[in-house]
C-alpha cells in the first residue's frame, strides 16, 4: 500500500444523541456503497449494525460496531457508537482511534444534551468533523435553528453547505450551496438515484443569502479567498472544496449537510463530504507516543506500511466462532497473520493468530493489515482496552485512554451453586470487554455488587448473563454508588515488622492526606528519591495505597479527591519487604483518613428535560422533592426546557 493508497482511506464514526439516526445514517451508507443489498430498519430489529438481540428489542445502539466499505476511490471505515448515555464509553474509545466524525443531529430537536457529551469527546482528541442534520421530514424540522445550536452550543465555526427543500411532509430534496444545483431524490428506487437540476426560481435568493454567508465563513480561513470575495470575484468550486477541507482539519470548521435517512435523502451527498473534506491518517500526520524505556522520551510513528508496527487496542469483544477478539487500530506498520507482537505496558509478546475484518458481527479473514486499517485481531491473551501493540525492536507506548466512574450497583447473586464459578468467569470476561463496567465483593454484608454508567446498562449485563452466557443470575434494586472522601489533612505513619523462620520482613510508611479537586480516586506523590527508599518498594506502596482506596472507611464506598503524599519511610537493607511496605502503607494511609474526617459524596448529574408547558409545574414539583435542583429554564418550539 502507497502513501497514496492510505490517503484514500476515512476512519470515521457516526455520533449523536440517542434517537437522532445514526444506525439509520449507517444502514443507508452501507446500502448505497453495495455493502448491503438491502436497508436494514432499526424499528423493525433488522439493522445490520445493531446485531446483538438487546438491541435488537430495543431498537437502540449498545456497543459500537464497525464496517468497511467503498465510496468511489476510497475506503471508508465506519464505527457506528451508541447514543444512550450509559455507554458513553464507546464514543470514548472510538474516538480515540478515529481520524474524523460524523456528528447527527435531529432537525426537530437539534443539539441535544448527549450530542453535547460525545462533542466534547471529539474535542479531548481532536477529531475533525462534519454535521448532518437529519430527520427533515419530521413534523417541526428546523434547520436553520440547528445550524444556530451548533454554532451557539458547541461554540463552533459552522456554516450550511445545504439547504433543504421544503421541510416536514413537504421536505423534497437539498440545495447544494457549491455546485448552486437542486437534488431530487427518486422514490422507486429506495433513493439510490437522483436528479440535479436548477434551483428553482422561489429558492434562488435564499440559496445565495446561504451561499454568501458560507463564503464568509470560510474567508477566517482563507487569506486569499477574502481578499477575492472583497474584490467580488467569483471563487471556483475546487476552491472552495479545498478551503472546506483545509478548515475542517486543521481548525475546525463543521460543514452543516441535511437530509432524511429514513426517506432515503441526502446520504449520498453526506459521503462525497466524508471523502472530501474529513482527514485520511496522512493528513492527521504522525502519531506521537512515549519511549516504552523512558516515559519522558517522546517517540513518533508515521502513517506509513514500511514503517514499524504500532497500533492501539480500542476495543475487547466475545465472538461466538473465533473467541475473545481484539479491536486494533493500526497507526504505523504492516502486520501479517502468525506475527508475534509486543504489548510494551505490560512487556508481554503476543501472537496474532487471525486477522479479520469485521462487518458488524461478520467476519473476513485478511493475511495482513496496514497503517490506516481497523482490524479485529485473535489469539491475544494479555492485551486489554487502551494498550498499545507494537514491533518488539524498538517499543512505543500511546497515551492510555481515559474511563468514567460508575455511578450506580445492584447486588447480584447465582441462582444456584453450580453457576457461581461461571459467573465469576463471565463477570471477569466482562470487565475485561467494557472498562465502565465493574464488580467487587461488599466485605461487610458479602454480597457480590456489579457497577455500571446506569440502570440500563447493568440491565443489559444481567440479560446477557443469562441469554448469552447461560448463567442463571438473581438481581436486586439499584443503588447508588457513593463515594467517601475527606474535608481535611491528617498524617499517620505505621511500621510493619514480622519474623518470618530465620528471617524477619520490615516496612515502614509515613504518609500525609489532604483533599484536592481531583475527581477521580487517590493522586499519589511521594517526597522521597530512590537514594532514599528503592523504587520497588516506592510502587509497591503506591499500589497498596489504591487498593485500599477502593474501600473507604465508613461504608466501603471508594476514596476519591485525595492527594496521598509518601513523606518518610525507613529502610533496612536486610529486612526491607515490599510486602511489608504494602501493610504499612495501607495502614498508615487508612489511619490519616480517618484523622482527616471522611466524608460520604453523592454522585451529582446535570439533567435536561423538555416537556409541554402545561407539566412544568409538575416536573418542577418532581425535581425538588427528589433533591434536585432547577438552574434555568428556557423555551424550545412551544416547549419549556428544565435545567
Amino acid at each position: 500500500m502507497s502513501d497514496g493508497d492510505i490517503a484514500l482511506i476515512r476512519n470515521i464514526g457516526i455520533m449523536a444523541h440517542i434517537d437522532a439516526g445514526k444506525t439509520t445514517t449507517t444502514e443507508r451508507i452501507l446500502y448505497y456503497t453495495g455493502k448491503s443489498h438491502k436497508i436494514g430498519e432499526v424499528h423493525d430489529g433488522a439493522a445490520t449494525m445493531d446485531w446483538m438481540v438487546q438491541e435488537q428489542e430495543r431498537g437502540i445502539t449498545i456497543t459500537s460496531a464497525a464496517t468497511t466499505c467503498h465510496w468511489g476511490k476510497n475506503n471508508i471505515n465506519i464505527i457506528d457508537t451508541p447514543g444512550h448515555v450509559d455507554f458513553t464509553i464507546e464514543v470514548e474509545r472510538a474516538l480515540r482511534v478515529l481520524d474524523g466524525a460524523v456528528g447527527v443531529f435531529c432537525a426537530v430537536s437539534g443539539v441535544e444534551p448527549q450530542s453535547e457529551t460525545v462533542w466534547m469527546q471529539a474535542d479531548r482528541y481532536n477529531v475533525p468533523r462534519i454535521a448532518f442534520v437529519n430527520k427533515m421530514d419530521r413534523i417541526g424540522a428546523d434547520f436553520q435553528n440547528v445550524v444556530t445550536e451548533i454554532r451557539e452550543k458547541l461554540g463552533k465555526k459552522a456554516a450550511a453547505l445545504q439547504i433543504p427543500i421544503g421541510a416536514e411532509d413537504e421536505f423534497e430534496g437539498i440545495i447544494d450551496l457549491i455546485k448552486q444545483k437542486a437534488i431530487y431524490w427518486k422514490g422507486d428506487d429506495l433513493g439510490a438515484s437522483f436528479d440535479e437540476v436548477e434551483i428553482p426560481a422561489d429558492l434562488q435568493e435564499d440559496a445565495a443569502v446561504y451561499r454568501e454567508d458560507l463564503i464568509e465563513a470560510l474567508c477566517d480561513f482563507d487569506d486569499d479567498l477574502a481578499e477575492a470575495y472583497l474584490g467580488g470575484e467569483e471563487v471556483s468550486q475546487e476552491k472552495i472544496h479545498e478551503i472546506i477541507r483545509k478548515a475542517v482539519i486543521n481548525d475546525g470548521f463543521i460543514p452543516v449537510l441535511c437530509g432524511s435517512a429514513f426517506k432515503n435523502k441526502g446520504v449520498q451527498p453526506l459521503l462525497d463530504a466524508v471523502v472530501a473534506y474529513l482527514p485520511s491518517p496522512i493528513d492527521r500526520g504522525e502519531i506521537k507516543g512515549h519511549s516504552a524505556k523512558n516515559t519522558e522520551k517522546e517517540d513518533l510513528r508515521k502513517p506509513d506500511p514500511d514503517d514499524l508496527f504500532s497500533g492501539l487496542a480500542f476495543k475487547i469483544a466475545t465472538d461466538p466462532f473465533v473467541g475473545s477478539i481484539t479491536y486494533v487500530r493500526i497507526y504505523s506498520g504492516t502486520l501479517k497473520s502468525g506475527a508475534t507482537i509486543l504489548n510494551p505496558l505490560k512487556n508481554k509478546k503476543e501472537r496474532v493468530t487471525k486477522i479479520l475484518q469485521m462487518h458488524a458481527n461478520k467476519r473476513t479473514e485478511l493475511p495482513e493489515a496496514k497503517a490506516g486499517d481497523i482490524v479485529a485481531l485473535s489469539g491475544l491473551k494479555d492485551t486489554t482496552t487502551g494498550e498499545t501493540l507494537c514491533d518488539n525492536h524498538k517499543p512505543i507506548v500511546y497515551d492510555l485512554m481515559e474511563f468514567p466512574e460508575t455511578v450506580i450497583s445492584v447486588a447480584i447473586e447465582p441462582k444456584t451453586t453450580a453457576d457461581e464459578k461461571k459467573l465469576m468467569e463471565t463477570l471477569d470476561q466482562l470487565k475485561k470487554e467494557d472498562p465502565s463496567f465493574s464488580y467487587q465483593h461488599n466485605k461487610e454484608t458479602g454480597q457480590l455488587l456489579i457497577f455500571g454508567m446506569g440502570e440500563l446498562h447493568l440491565e443489559i449485563i444481567a440479560d446477557r448473563l443469562q441469554r448469552e452466557f447461560k448463567v442463571g443470575v438473581r438481581v436486586g434494586k439499584p443503588q447508588v454508588s457513593y463515594r467517601e472522601s475527606i474535608t481535611g489533612e491528617a498524617i499517620a505513619e505505621n511500621s510493619f515488622r514480622k519474623e518470618q523462620g530465620e528471617k524477619f520482613q520490615f516496612g515502614h510508611a509515613k504518609i500525609k492526606v489532604e483533599p484536592v479537586d481531583f475527581q477521580s480516586g487517590v493522586d499519589f506523590h511521594t517526597a522521597l528519591s530512590k537514594r532514599d527508599l528503592p523504587q520497588e518498594f516506592i510502587d509497591s506502596i503506591k499500589r497498596s495505597i489504591n487498593n485500599t482506596s477502593m474501600g473507604g472507611a465508613l461504608a466501603g464506598y471508594p476514596f476519591i479527591n485525595i492527594k496521598a503524599t509518601l513523606l518518610e519511610a525507613q529502610f533496612n537493607e536486610m529486612e526491607s519487604n515490599d510486602v511489608a511496605y504494602a501493610i504499612a502503607a495501607s495502614n498508615a494511609f487508612r489511619e490519616a483518613c480517618q484523622k482527616a474526617k471522611v466524608q460520604m459524596m453523592e454522585p451529582i448529574m446535570a439533567l435536561e428535560v423538555v416537556t409541554p408547558t402545561e407539566y412544568t409545574g409538575d416536573i418542577i414539583s418532581d425535581i425538588n422533592m427528589k433533591r434536585g435542583k432547577v438552574t434555568n429554564m428556557s423555551a424550545k418550539q412551544n416547549k419549556e426546557v428544565v435545567n
